[in-house]
C-alpha cells in the first residue's frame, strides 16, 4: 500500500515509517522544507498548502505533525503553536483528501489523551467527554479539523495517544537518564494516574487502525491498565536498579514548567476499549514489559 506519512520524523512517525517500509509498503513523507529526497513532499500546513500529487494513489494518510507539548515554557505564542500545528495540517489535510476523484481509504489523525483532561481515579475510554482546559479544547479542535475527510465518506480515526514509553524521545526520553543517575522518583504525590504505551505497540496500533475497516472515530491507544505515577516510578526503579528516592515536589514543577505543570500533574486514567473490542493484541501489556521493550 501507498501510505501518506505528515511528522515523519518525530518518534513516532519516524517508527511507523520504518515498520511500513520493512513490510513492504511504499511511504511518502510530507516535509515542510523543499524535499531532498524522493520519497519526500511539501506541504504547508500553517497556509493550508497540500501538494495533491503526494496523495494519488495512496491508500492510507496518517496525520502525526505537532509541536512538542513539553518541548518549551508555554507563552501565548507558543501555545497558539501548539494549537495551529495540529489543527491547520489536519484541516488542510482533509481539504485536500475530500477534492481528490479517488481519495484514500483510511485517515488516522494522530490525537491525544489530552481529550479526556484529568479524570482523577476514574476510568475513562471513547466515549468519555472531553474535559476542560487548554489541551483538552486543542484535542477537540484537532478531531474537528477533520470533518472535509468525514464528510466525503473517508473511513477517519483519532488515535489518542497516551505517554509513550521509548528511549529516543517524548516525556520517557528524558525519564530514562534522570533514573539512570539514580535521581528519579515521583512527581509531585505520585497519585496521578499515567496512561502508558510501549512505542512497538504504538506503531502496531496505528497499523492495526489501517488495516481494520471496522476502527473509526476516537481510539486510545494506551495499554490495558493505567498506573500511578508512583507505581511507574518504582518500576523504573526496579528496571534500571537504581534508587528512586527523590520526589520532585508540585511546587518545583509548577515554577519550571509554568502552566503545563497541571496536566504532568494531572490524572488521566484512559484505557484502550476499542482496540481490545477489535482484536489487537498488546505485546507490551504492563509497564515492566513496555520498559523491557525501550531498554
Amino acid at each position: 500500500m501507498r501510505i501518506a506519512v505528515t511528522g515523519s520524523t518525530g518518534l513516532i512517525g519516524s517508527a511507523l515509517v520504518r515498520s511500513l517500509r520493512e513490510d513492504g509498503h511504499e511511504v511518502v513523507r510530507f516535509v515542510r522544507r523543499e524535499p531532498a529526497a524522493g520519497d519526500e513532499v511539501r506541504w504547508d500546513p500553517a497556509r493550508g498548502h497540500v501538494d495533491p500529487a503526494g496523495l494519488v494513489g495512496c491508500g492510507a494518510v496518517v496525520g502525526l505533525a505537532g509541536a512538542g507539548v513539553g518541548e518549551r515554557r508555554w507563552t501565548a505564542a507558543y501555545k497558539k503553536e501548539i494549537r495551529d500545528s495540529r489543527v491547520l495540517g489536519t484541516a488542510a489535510l482533509a481539504r485536500a483528501m475530500a477534492a481528490m476523484d479517488e481519495p484514500p481509504q483510511v485517515f488516522v489523525v494522530g490525537t491525544a489523551i489530552g481529550y479526556y483532561g484529568d479524570t482523577g481515579d476514574r476510568p475513562v475510554d471513547e466515549r468519555a467527554p472531553a474535559g476542560g482546559g487548554f489541551l483538552p479544547s486543542v484535542c477537540v479542535e484537532w478531531e474537528a479539523a477533520a470533518a472535509p475527510a468525514q464528510e466525503a465518506g473517508i473511513r477517519t480515526a483519532f488515535a489518542r495517544t497516551g505517554l509513550v514509553v521509548a528511549r529516543e524521545g517524548g516525556a520517557w526520553g528524558r525519564l530514562f537518564p534522570i533514573f539512570r543517575a539514580g535521581i528519579g522518583g515521583r512527581l509531585g504525590n505520585g497519585r496521578q494516574y499515567w496512561s502508558y504505551i510501549s512505542l512497538r505497540d504504538e506503531v502496531a496500533a496505528l497499523r492495526h487502525i489501517i488495516d481494520t475497516p471496522s476502527i473509526e472515530g476516537p481510539v486510545n491507544l494506551t495499554a490495558p491498565e493505567p498506573l500511578t505515577n508512583r507505581e511507574v516510578t518504582a518500576a523504573m526503579a526496579r528496571m534500571l536498579r537504581r534508587p528512586a528516592l527523590l520526589p520532585v515536589p508540585a511546587l518545583a514543577l509548577r515554577i519550571v514548567l509554568g502552566e503545563f505543570s497541571s496536566d504532568v500533574l494531572g490524572s488521566q486514567r484512559a484505557r484502550p476499549a476499542r482496540l481490545l473490542e477489535s482484536g489487537f493484541a498488546f505485546r507490551d501489556p504492563g509497564i515492566e514489559d513496555a520498559i523491557r521493550s525501550a531498554l
